[in-house]
């Protein structure tokens, strides 16, 4: 179904209350000591904030499992029951939604609590009954000194135009990423940001900048609908949560051309992917056209996974960075992406990094281990030679 058949079809419609909060305040009430599959949503949610957990897991005839640190584990000894996240799901889904999630079998949204943030829930319906699936949203956005990140990271976020990209596979950090870089925007810039997200995770106060947040669903139709209004609404900064289609990447693609800084997220796990994925997303008869506007538009990607560190006390990024110089413009250009590798091995002093120099770096502060490494490194073996000389 085309965009176009989606306006057209009245079946869909917005909701008239679309004023969300934020989840900041002072709580109205303590973390429990541990939860049961009796407990209440927001208390299953403040206890999992309180364990430092990313995701939880509600599954019928399951125990609650909480991933920790990379690492799944049991929150409670007795199961939940079908029953008992059917209540759940009718006590806390918006009413708004329980139609479509009933029509559909899957609904997405944010779960605020005064004091404990916000959560992003996903309900789907399966085999046993239903699921229920919550991230816990950074309640905090980490200062760019925190991440890790090169210096050369910083001047993505002075250019007045281009296309900024953060990639990685689900879950491994890249909308807290992207909060790093538009609050520094926000900081630093007195411009207007646009962001355009499913669903709105982070919630940003107006420093320097004015921001508009708008959620697809809950404040337009389709993300290709926001992007089109956005072009209308005096932007200088567009902040997109996910490219993953044509006609998304297309109007990205021409914002980034025509005077703006757009900055957004792709499911790639490498830079040469990434562009590869953004030619790609084109008929054959445009690539290369398409290919010469990336080249002159594309300003820098980064790439990123998360790692358990040693111990089981957290984890930790390991980042490829590409910065769009002359050199890997022209190969963009002429469609070498392949050789694009080479140039960010030999790009140390632009600030340039590969996933396995990121790695071999954590591996030698003793951060993370080799297995762990070499399930993620693009190389293995050239990584488990380079620590067999260190």
């Amino acid at each position: 179904m085309s965009n176009h058949d989606l306006i057209k079809n009245d079946s869909l419609s917005l909701p008239s209350t679309f004023i969300g909060t934020t989840g900041r305040g002072t709580p109205t009430f303590d973390p429990p000591d541990q939860i049961t599959p009796n407990s209440s949503l927001n208390e299953i949610l403040a206890f999992a904030r309180k364990e430092n957990v990313s995701d939880v897991h509600m599954t019928a005839d399951k125990p609650i499992t909480f991933r920790q640190f990379g690492k799944f584990k049991n929150a409670t000894t007795e199961k939940i029951s079908a029953a008992q996240i059917d209540t759940l799901i009718t006590a806390n889904l918006p009413k708004n939604m329980m139609a479509h999630f009933e029509t559909t079998g899957d609904v997405e949204y944010v779960h605020t609590i005064v004091g404990y943030g916000r959560f992003r829930m996903t309900i789907i319906k399966q085999r046993n009954g239903s699921d229920i699936t919550a991230r816990v949203i950074p309640m905090e956005i980490p200062k760019f000194a925190e991440t890790g990140m090169t210096d050369a990271c910083i001047n993505l976020t002075k250019w007045a135009q281009g296309l900024v990209l953060i990639a990685g596979p689900t879950g491994c950090g890249k909308t807290t990423t992207l909060a790093v870089l538009v609050e520094m925007l926000n900081q630093s810039r007195p411009e207007h940001i646009i962001t355009i997200e499913q669903p709105i995770e982070i919630v940003y106060e107006p420093k320097k900048c004015q921001i508009t947040q708008r959620e697809i669903g809950m404040h337009t139709l389709t993300q290709d609908n926001a992007l089109r209004a956005a072009l209308r609404e005096d932007p200088d900064i567009l902040v997109v949560s996910e490219l993953r289609d044509l006609s998304t990447i297309q109007l990205a693609v021409s914002a980034s051309e025509t005077g703006h800084l757009v900055l957004g997220t792709m499911n790639t796990v490498n830079a040469a992917q990434t562009i590869s994925k953004l030619v790609d997303s084109f008929p054959a008869d445009e690539q290369t056209v398409m290919r010469k506007m990336i080249s002159e538009s594309l300003r820098g990607i980064i790439c990123q996974q998360l790692i358990p560190k040693v111990g089981g006390t957290g984890l930790v990024p390991a980042y490829e960075i590409l910065i769009v110089n002359q050199s890997v413009a022209n190969l963009i250009r002429e469609d070498k992406i392949m050789q694009i590798n080479n140039v960010i091995s030999t790009g140390k002093t632009f600030g340039m990094k590969l996933m396995d120099t990121s790695l071999e770096e954590l591996l030698s502060k003793k951060l993370i281990s080799i297995d762990d490494a070499m399930e993620r490194a693009t190389n293995p073996n050239n990584l488990q030679k380079e620590m067999t000389i260190l």
